[in-house]
């Protein structure tokens, strides 16, 4: 056999092997939808957010039994920023560039959010953002699925000033943008309502603090005026631990000086003694001892899927289970995972969360919700001890701040603007 022959034959095999390899990947790629999960499994936000990982998993595994979507699996892309903040820009890039992703489901803090958002803009991805946060913010590619201040800050205060008298108030947060721009939304509306300076004492440390000692010594000296005090607490991640701890050391307990929380919820609590914590207090838009058949059947799924009928909910995961069955409607009405085309099919979307009551996706890309107070009970959940009578639509923008008063966000037409001035009629950024 001519050896020239031969070697010419070897390379057109091999070339079309390649060939079949290429295009056989390619298929595969096509015949599924990737969704993007973006949630730190290491580092100090590793406890809150590795929950909200698993509760992507199952969510897509629980659409797959059903057939998929548009006729497709999906598939589930994890990667793990690690609480870094910058590598959550360049994770989010892989996941839009490299994986193809449909949409992201992530990030904890506003400062990770943050760092995703130009990313996702500049690339016209879609970002499904499960937890409360700041305000001041309402963008194309994101729909906030967790709590806007009016959901949750606010009538935290209105609670604490109407039905337990407080006078005095602790604005304790970590130093990053949510606590301190929740806590400029908070001073704000404290002082409409007549609270004078000295009666507010605010104080920020950083992620993974542990040495509470003199702070919360200070926290104690602050409420021994004879006036109602209460803590307001923005700490966020395994900080947590270690605070309540030290409360717990110091007698702080919630008759004399209660404490709310906005980001402990019953996964933060699991890893904690709650004895001495009893009484105090969280607000939610969710809690796991909500007894509604909705939850009931979510908590056994969870059970079922995680095999560890000690896993506990949380309202970051019923934020993930609604903005994911929202994403899979909005999917099927617009028959495609083109962005722009989710994006507007996701408005006026629809679908019961999980307290009984049914989430609307509104104009500004944030849902209704019902807001509970909850206090922690010695088994490590909450009992609600007060809630709205209906629904509260998310309000992006601060009617307490002068500067965000006249804005509003409305991603219809004809405004078609997250930060539009109703008073210049004008729109300061970007537009659909």
């Amino acid at each position: 056999m001519n050896p020239l022959r031969t070697l010419h034959h070897f390379i057109l095999m091999a070339a079309l092997l390649s060939l079949s390899l290429l295009f056989a990947a390619t298929s595969r790629a096509e015949d599924t939808i990737k969704v993007g999960i973006l949630h730190s499994l290491s580092g100090t936000m590793a406890i809150s957010e590795t929950t909200l990982k698993d509760t992507m998993l199952m969510l897509i595994d629980e659409q797959n039994k059903k057939g998929g979507l548009l006729g497709k699996k999906l598939e589930a892309v994890v990667v793990d920023p690690a609480s870094n903040w910058p590598l959550f820009a360049e994770k989010a890039r892989e996941l839009l560039q490299k994986q193809k992703v449909a949409a992201i489901f992530g990030c904890w803090t506003s400062v990770s959010r943050k760092s995703v958002l130009p990313v996702v803009e500049e690339l016209n991805g879609l970002l499904f953002y499960p937890v409360q946060y700041e305000g001041e913010e309402s963008s194309k590619n994101v729909f906030y699925t967790g709590a806007a201040p009016n959901q949750q800050a606010i009538p935290a205060v209105d609670y604490l000033m109407n039905d337990l008298g407080v006078k005095r108030w602790v604005l304790a947060g970590t130093d990053y943008v949510y606590p301190r721009t929740t806590n400029k939304i908070l001073e704000a509306y404290l002082k409409s309502k007549g609270v004078k300076e000295k009666d507010i004492l605010i104080n920020y440390t950083p992620f993974g603090h542990s040495d509470w000692q003199s702070i919360v010594a200070e926290i104690k000296k602050f409420g021994t005026t004879g006036k109602k005090t209460a803590v307001v607490s923005t700490i966020n991640g395994d900080a947590n631990v270690p605070f309540y701890k030290e409360l717990g050391n110091q007698g702080i307990t919630a008759d004399k000086l209660p404490v709310v929380a906005f980001s402990v919820g019953e996964e933060e609590l699991s890893g904690i003694d709650t004895k001495p914590l009893v009484g105090h207090l969280a607000a939610w838009n969710y809690f796991m001892s909500v007894d509604t058949k909705e939850n009931a059947e979510f908590i056994k799924k969870w059970h079922t899927f995680i095999k560890n009928p000690k896993r506990v909910t949380n309202d970051p995961m019923e934020a993930h289970y609604i903005g994911f069955n929202m994403w899979v409607k909005a999917v099927e009405k617009a028959g495609t995972t083109d962005t722009d085309a989710v994006a507007k099919a996701l408005i006026g979307t629809e679908y019961p969360n999980l307290t009984g009551g049914v989430a609307k996706m509104n104009k500004a890309h944030h849902l209704s919700k019902p807001v509970l107070i909850g206090e922690i009970q010695d088994d490590g959940q909450f009992q609600t001890v007060w809630q709205t009578k209906g629904l509260v639509d998310g309000d992006a923008w601060s009617d307490y701040l002068p500067e965000s008063k006249p804005i509003i966000a409305d991603w219809t037409p004809p405004i078609n603007c997250g930060n539009y001035n109703t008073k210049t009629k004008k729109c300061s950024g970007q537009k659909f």
